[in-house]
Protein backbone atom coordinates (compact mmCIF):
# COMPACT_ATOMS: atom_id res chain seq x y z
CA UNK A 1 0.00 0.00 0.00
CA UNK A 2 1.31 3.42 -0.96
CA UNK A 3 1.98 5.66 2.02
CA UNK A 4 0.60 9.17 1.55
CA UNK A 5 3.05 11.99 2.25
CA UNK A 6 2.08 14.16 5.20
CA UNK A 7 1.11 17.72 4.34
CA UNK A 8 1.58 20.27 7.11
CA UNK A 9 -0.42 23.45 7.60
CA UNK A 10 1.44 25.80 9.93
CA UNK A 11 -0.77 28.25 11.82
CA UNK A 12 1.13 31.04 13.57
CA UNK A 13 -1.14 32.71 16.11
CA UNK A 14 -3.61 30.26 17.60
CA UNK A 15 -6.49 32.73 17.74
CA UNK A 16 -9.94 32.42 16.27
CA UNK A 17 -9.11 33.73 12.78
CA UNK A 18 -6.23 31.30 12.27
CA UNK A 19 -8.40 28.47 13.55
CA UNK A 20 -11.28 29.41 11.25
CA UNK A 21 -9.08 29.16 8.17
CA UNK A 22 -7.40 25.98 9.37
CA UNK A 23 -10.75 24.26 9.89
CA UNK A 24 -11.60 24.83 6.24
CA UNK A 25 -8.35 23.63 4.71
CA UNK A 26 -6.92 21.24 7.30
CA UNK A 27 -8.86 18.04 6.66
CA UNK A 28 -6.51 15.16 5.91
CA UNK A 29 -3.47 17.29 6.76
CA UNK A 30 -1.43 17.86 9.89
CA UNK A 31 -2.09 21.24 11.53
CA UNK A 32 0.83 22.64 13.52
CA UNK A 33 -0.47 25.39 15.80
CA UNK A 34 2.22 27.79 16.99
CA UNK A 35 1.82 30.64 19.44
CA UNK A 36 3.96 32.77 21.71
CA UNK A 37 2.08 31.19 24.62
CA UNK A 38 1.96 27.41 24.64
CA UNK A 39 -1.30 27.41 26.59
CA UNK A 40 -3.06 29.31 23.80
CA UNK A 41 -1.93 26.76 21.25
CA UNK A 42 -2.92 23.87 23.51
CA UNK A 43 -6.45 25.21 24.02
CA UNK A 44 -6.94 25.68 20.27
CA UNK A 45 -5.45 22.26 19.55
CA UNK A 46 -7.89 20.58 21.92
CA UNK A 47 -10.85 22.12 20.10
CA UNK A 48 -9.54 21.14 16.66
CA UNK A 49 -8.50 17.67 17.78
CA UNK A 50 -11.95 16.98 19.19
CA UNK A 51 -13.37 18.05 15.83
CA UNK A 52 -11.35 15.34 14.09
CA UNK A 53 -8.23 17.20 12.96
CA UNK A 54 -4.66 15.97 13.36
CA UNK A 55 -2.99 18.67 15.44
CA UNK A 56 0.23 19.37 17.31
CA UNK A 57 1.49 22.52 18.99
CA UNK A 58 4.65 24.58 19.21
CA UNK A 59 5.88 27.82 20.68
CA UNK A 60 7.17 30.62 18.47
CA UNK A 61 8.26 34.21 18.83
CA UNK A 62 7.93 35.75 15.38
CA UNK A 63 10.30 38.56 16.31
CA UNK A 64 13.13 36.01 16.76
CA UNK A 65 14.82 34.49 13.73
CA UNK A 66 16.05 31.55 15.79
CA UNK A 67 12.54 30.86 17.04
CA UNK A 68 11.00 30.98 13.56
CA UNK A 69 13.71 28.69 12.21
CA UNK A 70 13.09 26.26 15.08
CA UNK A 71 9.39 26.20 14.16
CA UNK A 72 10.26 25.42 10.55
CA UNK A 73 12.53 22.59 11.69
CA UNK A 74 9.66 21.18 13.75
CA UNK A 75 7.20 21.50 10.85
CA UNK A 76 9.46 19.88 8.26
CA UNK A 77 10.18 17.01 10.64
CA UNK A 78 6.45 16.20 10.44
CA UNK A 79 6.08 16.49 6.70
CA UNK A 80 5.97 18.85 3.73
CA UNK A 81 4.81 22.41 4.52
CA UNK A 82 1.97 22.98 2.07
CA UNK A 83 0.27 25.84 3.89
CA UNK A 84 1.06 28.84 6.09
CA UNK A 85 -1.50 30.89 8.01
CA UNK A 86 0.21 33.83 9.68
CA UNK A 87 -2.25 35.40 12.10
CA UNK A 88 0.02 36.51 14.95
CA UNK A 89 0.33 40.13 15.99
CA UNK A 90 -0.30 42.84 18.55
CA UNK A 91 -2.75 45.72 18.39
CA UNK A 92 -2.28 49.45 19.12
CA UNK A 93 -3.81 49.08 22.58
CA UNK A 94 -1.58 46.16 23.48
CA UNK A 95 1.94 47.38 22.79
CA UNK A 96 4.36 50.25 22.23
CA UNK A 97 5.24 51.49 18.74
CA UNK A 98 8.60 49.70 18.83
CA UNK A 99 7.01 46.38 19.83
CA UNK A 100 4.35 46.69 17.14
CA UNK A 101 6.98 47.31 14.47
CA UNK A 102 9.09 44.41 15.76
CA UNK A 103 6.22 41.90 15.88
CA UNK A 104 3.78 43.00 13.18
CA UNK A 105 6.19 44.35 10.56
CA UNK A 106 9.56 42.68 11.09
CA UNK A 107 7.98 39.45 12.35
CA UNK A 108 5.80 39.09 9.27
CA UNK A 109 8.70 39.81 6.90
CA UNK A 110 10.80 37.24 8.76
CA UNK A 111 8.10 34.56 8.63
CA UNK A 112 7.50 35.09 4.92
CA UNK A 113 11.20 34.93 4.09
CA UNK A 114 11.93 31.83 6.15
CA UNK A 115 8.84 29.87 5.16
CA UNK A 116 9.41 30.92 1.56
CA UNK A 117 12.51 28.73 1.67
CA UNK A 118 10.56 25.56 2.51
CA UNK A 119 7.01 26.00 1.19
CA UNK A 120 6.10 23.06 -1.02
CA UNK A 121 5.34 23.26 -4.72
CA UNK A 122 1.62 23.94 -5.04
CA UNK A 123 1.59 25.35 -1.51
CA UNK A 124 -0.03 28.57 -0.40
CA UNK A 125 -0.12 31.01 2.45
CA UNK A 126 -2.16 33.85 3.86
CA UNK A 127 -1.15 36.72 6.11
CA UNK A 128 -3.69 38.48 8.29
CA UNK A 129 -3.04 42.20 7.87
CA UNK A 130 -5.65 44.88 8.75
CA UNK A 131 -7.97 47.55 7.43
CA UNK A 132 -5.65 50.00 9.24
CA UNK A 133 -3.15 49.65 6.45
CA UNK A 134 -5.76 51.08 4.09
CA UNK A 135 -6.38 54.14 6.24
CA UNK A 136 -2.79 55.29 6.11
CA UNK A 137 -2.32 58.10 3.57
CA UNK A 138 -0.43 57.16 0.43
CA UNK A 139 3.28 56.61 0.82
CA UNK A 140 5.82 57.46 -1.86
CA UNK A 141 6.74 54.74 -4.36
CA UNK A 142 10.17 54.63 -2.74
CA UNK A 143 8.68 54.08 0.72
CA UNK A 144 6.38 51.34 -0.57
CA UNK A 145 9.32 49.59 -2.24
CA UNK A 146 11.40 49.91 0.92
CA UNK A 147 8.68 48.23 3.01
CA UNK A 148 8.32 45.51 0.38
CA UNK A 149 11.91 44.67 -0.40
CA UNK A 150 14.34 45.90 2.26
CA UNK A 151 16.38 43.01 3.69
CA UNK A 152 14.61 41.67 6.76
CA UNK A 153 17.41 42.44 9.20
CA UNK A 154 17.64 46.02 7.89
CA UNK A 155 13.91 46.68 7.81
CA UNK A 156 13.57 48.36 11.22
CA UNK A 157 16.47 50.69 10.41
CA UNK A 158 14.51 52.46 7.67
CA UNK A 159 14.38 56.22 8.16
CA UNK A 160 10.58 56.21 7.94
CA UNK A 161 10.38 53.81 10.90
CA UNK A 162 12.63 55.70 13.31
CA UNK A 163 11.02 56.87 16.59
CA UNK A 164 10.89 60.51 15.51
CA UNK A 165 8.95 59.49 12.38
CA UNK A 166 6.43 57.09 13.94
CA UNK A 167 3.93 59.18 15.87
CA UNK A 168 2.27 56.62 18.15
CA UNK A 169 1.14 53.00 18.43
CA UNK A 170 -1.68 53.45 15.92
CA UNK A 171 0.70 54.94 13.37
CA UNK A 172 3.13 52.05 13.94
CA UNK A 173 0.28 49.59 13.43
CA UNK A 174 -0.88 51.27 10.22
CA UNK A 175 2.65 51.29 8.83
CA UNK A 176 3.11 47.65 9.78
CA UNK A 177 -0.09 46.53 8.12
CA UNK A 178 0.61 48.55 4.99
CA UNK A 179 4.03 46.93 5.03
CA UNK A 180 2.48 43.46 5.35
CA UNK A 181 0.51 43.93 2.14
CA UNK A 182 3.53 45.28 0.27
CA UNK A 183 5.75 42.52 1.59
CA UNK A 184 3.28 39.88 0.46
CA UNK A 185 3.33 41.33 -3.04
CA UNK A 186 7.12 41.18 -3.19
CA UNK A 187 7.32 37.72 -1.61
CA UNK A 188 4.79 36.39 -4.13
CA UNK A 189 7.54 36.73 -6.74
CA UNK A 190 9.94 34.59 -4.73
CA UNK A 191 7.29 32.08 -3.61
CA UNK A 192 6.20 31.78 -7.23
CA UNK A 193 9.62 30.41 -8.17
CA UNK A 194 8.82 27.48 -5.88
CA UNK A 195 5.38 27.07 -7.46
CA UNK A 196 3.65 28.50 -4.37
CA UNK A 197 1.32 31.41 -3.69
CA UNK A 198 0.98 34.00 -0.90
CA UNK A 199 -1.76 36.59 -0.26
CA UNK A 200 -2.96 38.78 2.57
CA UNK A 201 -6.33 39.61 4.07
CA UNK A 202 -7.01 42.99 5.66
CA UNK A 203 -9.97 42.44 7.98
CA UNK A 204 -11.95 45.16 9.63
CA UNK A 205 -13.34 44.81 13.13
CA UNK A 206 -13.65 41.06 13.68
CA UNK A 207 -14.91 39.96 17.09
CA UNK A 208 -11.87 38.32 18.63
CA UNK A 209 -10.14 38.82 22.00
CA UNK A 210 -7.83 41.36 20.31
CA UNK A 211 -10.81 43.34 19.00
CA UNK A 212 -12.42 43.26 22.43
CA UNK A 213 -9.24 44.78 23.85
CA UNK A 214 -9.59 47.59 21.36
CA UNK A 215 -13.31 48.07 22.01
CA UNK A 216 -12.67 48.38 25.73
CA UNK A 217 -9.54 50.50 25.28
CA UNK A 218 -8.98 54.21 24.63
CA UNK A 219 -10.07 53.85 20.99
CA UNK A 220 -13.27 51.97 21.83
CA UNK A 221 -15.59 54.85 20.94
CA UNK A 222 -13.92 55.20 17.57
CA UNK A 223 -14.31 51.49 16.89
CA UNK A 224 -18.01 51.59 17.73
CA UNK A 225 -18.44 54.60 15.45
CA UNK A 226 -16.72 52.71 12.64
CA UNK A 227 -19.15 49.84 13.06
CA UNK A 228 -22.26 52.00 13.23
CA UNK A 229 -21.39 54.12 10.18
CA UNK A 230 -20.18 51.29 7.94
CA UNK A 231 -22.29 50.00 5.06
CA UNK A 232 -22.83 46.62 6.73
CA UNK A 233 -23.42 48.12 10.17
CA UNK A 234 -21.86 45.34 12.25
CA UNK A 235 -18.58 43.73 13.15
CA UNK A 236 -17.37 40.65 11.31
CA UNK A 237 -16.80 37.10 12.51
CA UNK A 238 -13.73 34.88 12.28
CA UNK A 239 -15.72 32.43 10.16
CA UNK A 240 -16.24 35.10 7.50
CA UNK A 241 -12.48 35.62 7.32
CA UNK A 242 -12.12 31.85 7.23
CA UNK A 243 -14.21 31.62 4.07
CA UNK A 244 -11.96 34.07 2.25
CA UNK A 245 -8.82 32.44 3.63
CA UNK A 246 -9.96 29.06 2.37
CA UNK A 247 -10.61 30.51 -1.09
CA UNK A 248 -7.16 32.05 -1.27
CA UNK A 249 -5.40 28.90 -0.08
CA UNK A 250 -7.44 26.41 -2.07
CA UNK A 251 -7.88 25.34 -5.70
CA UNK A 252 -10.43 28.03 -6.43
CA UNK A 253 -7.81 30.66 -5.65
CA UNK A 254 -5.09 29.13 -7.78
CA UNK A 255 -4.81 32.26 -9.99
CA UNK A 256 -4.49 34.64 -7.03
CA UNK A 257 -1.14 35.60 -5.54
CA UNK A 258 0.56 38.75 -4.31
CA UNK A 259 -2.80 40.34 -3.51
CA UNK A 260 -4.36 41.97 -0.46
CA UNK A 261 -8.09 41.62 0.21
CA UNK A 262 -9.85 44.30 2.24
CA UNK A 263 -12.90 42.92 4.08
CA UNK A 264 -14.20 45.43 6.59
CA UNK A 265 -17.94 45.81 6.03
CA UNK A 266 -17.37 49.15 4.31
CA UNK A 267 -15.49 50.91 7.11
CA UNK A 268 -12.64 52.06 4.85
CA UNK A 269 -15.14 53.30 2.25
CA UNK A 270 -16.84 55.33 4.98
CA UNK A 271 -13.49 56.59 6.23
CA UNK A 272 -12.46 58.00 2.85
CA UNK A 273 -15.79 58.86 1.24
CA UNK A 274 -18.60 58.61 3.80
CA UNK A 275 -19.62 59.72 7.26
CA UNK A 276 -16.29 58.85 8.86
CA UNK A 277 -14.53 61.15 6.38
CA UNK A 278 -16.83 63.99 7.41
CA UNK A 279 -16.16 63.34 11.09
CA UNK A 280 -12.40 63.25 10.62
CA UNK A 281 -12.17 66.64 8.91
Amino acid sequence: MKIKAIEVIVVIGAGSIGQAIARRIGSGKHILLADLRRENADVAAKVLSEAGFEVSTAMVDVSSKESVQALIKEATAIGSVSGLIHAAGVSPSQASPSTILKVDLYGTALVLEEFGKVIAEGGSGVVIASQSGHRLPSLTPEQDKALATTAVEELLSLEMLKPDQVKDSLHAYQLSKRGNAKRVMAEAVRWGKRGARINSISPGIIITPLAKDELSGPRGDGYRRMISTSAVGRAGTPDEVGVLGALLMGRDGAFITGSDFLMDGGVTAAYWYGELAQQST
